[in-house]
């Protein structure tokens, strides 16, 4: 009796490890099966390869094949049989900033126009254009992989402003696709409605995968300016979530996420595509491919994600609640959202952004309210910012023209310190000099130095501002690009196929400025540095700023044009009568105080070099 139960007993474990075994393998297959499924599932958002296209002769063979093959259910189930073999279909919703078509065919955007905005050939802005974007949703179901795109969804409820899609997966199971456009908005309301489907999604499933790809047009004059500040960018999650911009100036980026994110984003130069989710996205990809300048349908660059997305397998109703912006790189209306989408705009780090955002953008807006002409608000933005800093200019150009006033004591101490041997002897009277004339050695390098921030500010500020998009002034037809009044019809390397004259008349500028200035200087150590100051840099500035925002240009013509008038009316300011008699006063006084702690050091270095000569 103890060797049959014994026997028994062997037999139950036995099969309740070939049924454990059966369901490991079961599972295991099904797990590889859907590991296999999404690594291709986005085979769609890799750029197209280029085929050739097939001949009538090859394809005719295939047709009479495939017309003798039997039908072949690819879905258990009859509903997503009838929709993957239905028709597709086209509905519109339209405001007054947008006009969005949708395809039936995994219900989404198939082409957004963006009103009010053409391109800079005068046609239309197709943010997302026909055949150049998809938008992929996948999930495993309990007996196969669902890839909904590959689906016609039933339009059930259509309006103006409102459309929504389903796909049934029974009489009582359906996901709705719902859009929601409201009035006088870019921003595009999107959420996924999944009603009974706790009977179809696999249990061990927690998320979906959402790929979204689009090829970005090209939308602005200049290949290569648009190029530099076009980019992906993404939110982290959290409400402190950081921003940040990846791709820029690269030919291709590819990131990879392991923590949530709040939206991620397509950026042209001045517009973007973007998509949030109120749920936040569980990690994922991000990644950027520009096309070369020729590219034949006329797109700059090629982006792509697949993002998880969270889902509730247990629950008979919930909802994703999504939305796309499609609309401007306008920094008000990016701000108005409160999404940080604004930080996507390339106005630098934390301390040059701060200008930008904080002082240039608000200044210019408020000109912007009651002058039209955005050359003007230059004008006058150049003049505010000089008149800000013209006490550290001040300072700066009297200390330059006080030590223009001292070249001919300076040129007798050179004189009377010749040799190299005495380099430090000369150094210490020229600061000697310097010090009871009452100027600083750095008197004219902090100030500058100083104004370097609100330089680059502004630098960082012209290229990207939405506001100078278009806009003509003089012969320029738009300051966000480059101006150019006379074409070559082939390109010089460095420089580019035009005359820019903004930048041309900038170099001049430049070169007048270092001319006025350079007399100011101590060459005698570096005698490059006279060449490179006058001559080099104002030729450097205009091969760089050829292509580059006829605004940008323009600013740094404007600066140095009123920096030149400044310069000379400071220098004539200066009583050279005054300051030769307060010099002499100055001299006559025994020097009592004590030495800083730099000149100490100074006159120990020249103590030593005296003792190591002697030796």
């Amino acid at each position: 009796m103890r060797n049959k139960n014994s026997i028994i007993g062997f037999l139950l474990i036995g099969l309740v490890l070939i049924l454990f075994s059966w369901y490991q393998t079961r599972e295991a297959g099904r797990q590889a099966e859907e590991q296999r499924r999404i690594r291709d599932s986005l085979a769609l958002v890799n750029p197209p390869q280029e085929t050739a296209p097939a001949t009538e002769d090859a394809a005719a063979p295939v047709e009479a094949i495939a017309a003798t093959q039997p039908a072949v259910a690819l879905f258990s189930n009859q509903y997503l049989e009838e929709a993957y073999a239905g028709s597709e279909s086209f509905h519109t919703l339209e405001n007054g900033k947008l006009a969005i078509e949708f395809t039936s065919k995994g219900a989404q955007p198939s082409d957004v126009l963006i009103k009010d905005y053409f391109k800079y050939d005068s046609t239309d802005i197709h943010l997302i254009s026909p055949g150049h974007s998809t938008l992929q949703l996948e999930f495993n179901s309990i007996d196969q992989y669902v890839e909904l795109q590959e689906f016609n969804w039933q339009c059930v409820s259509a309006d103006e402003y409102h459309l929504v899609f389903r796909l049934p997966f029974a009489e009582d199971a359906w996901i709705d696709a719902v859009y929601n456009l409201p009035a006088d908005s870019y921003m595009l309301d999107y959420e996924l409605h999944f009603v009974g489907m706790d009977r179809y999604l696999a249990r061990g499933t927690t998320q979906m995968v959402l790929g979204w790809a689009a090829d970005m047009p090209r939308l602005e004059k200049g290949y290569k300016n648009e190029r530099n500040y076009s980019a992906v960018a993404y939110r982290n999650g959290g409400a402190s979530g950081d921003v940040k911009t990846i791709g820029q100036r690269k030919e291709s980026v590819h990131e990879t996420f392991s923590t949530r994110l709040r939206w991620i984003g397509f950026q042209p130069q001045f517009f973007s595509a973007i998509l949030v989710a109120d749920n936040e996205f569980a990690g994922g990809e991000i990644s950027n491919k520009f096309y070369p300048e020729g590219q034949a349908d006329g797109m700059l660059m090629h982006s792509w994600a697949k993002l998880g997305v969270e889902i509730d397998p247990r629950s008979a109703d919930f909802t994703v609640p999504m939305h796309f912006y499609f609309g401007p790189n306008h920094f008000p209306t990016l701000k108005s959202y409160g999404e940080k989408f604004e930080k996507i705009i390339p106005l630098g780090g934390k301390i040059i952004g701060s200008i930008s955002r904080y002082v240039i953008i608000p200044i210019f807006n408020f000109l912007s309210r009651s002058i039209s002409s955005y050359g003007l608000i230059i004008l006058l933005l150049t003049l505010i910012i000089k008149l800000v800093i013209f006490p550290l200019t001040y300072r700066s150009y009297a200390s330059s023209a006080k030590m223009q006033l001292l070249k001919p004591e300076v040129d007798k101490i050179n004189a009377r310190y010749p040799k190299q041997e005495d380099a430090m002897k000369k150094s210490q009277a020229t600061m000697d000099l310097y010090k009871k004339a009452g100027v600083s050695m750095f008197g004219g390098c902090l100030p500058i130095l100083l104004q370097f921030p609100i330089l680059w500010a502004m630098f960082r500020f012209f290229p990207a501002s939405f506001e100078l998009r278009q806009q003509p002034f003089l012969w320029a037809e738009d300051l966000s690009t480059y101006d150019s009044i006379l074409n070559f019809g082939f390109n010089i390397p460095l420089y580019g196929d035009h005359i820019s004259l903004f930048a041309l008349l900038m170099g001049i500028s430049m070169w007048a400025y270092s001319k006025m200035t350079m007399p100011n200087t101590d060459t005698s150590s570096m005698p490059g540095m006279k060449f490179m100051q006058v001559w080099l840099m104002p030729i450097m500035m205009v091969f760089l700023c050829n292509n580059f925002s006829a605004g940008l240009s323009y600013y740094y013509l404007l600066s140095n044009i009123i920096t030149i008038i400044q310069n000379v009316l400071i220098r004539r300011s200066i009583d050279k009568d005054k300051f030769y008699a307060q010099l002499q006063r100055n001299m006559a006084k025994p020097d009592k105080k004590k030495k800083s702690g730099f000149r100490a050091r100074l006159d120990e270095m020249y103590r030593q070099q005296q003792q190591q000569q002697r030796k």
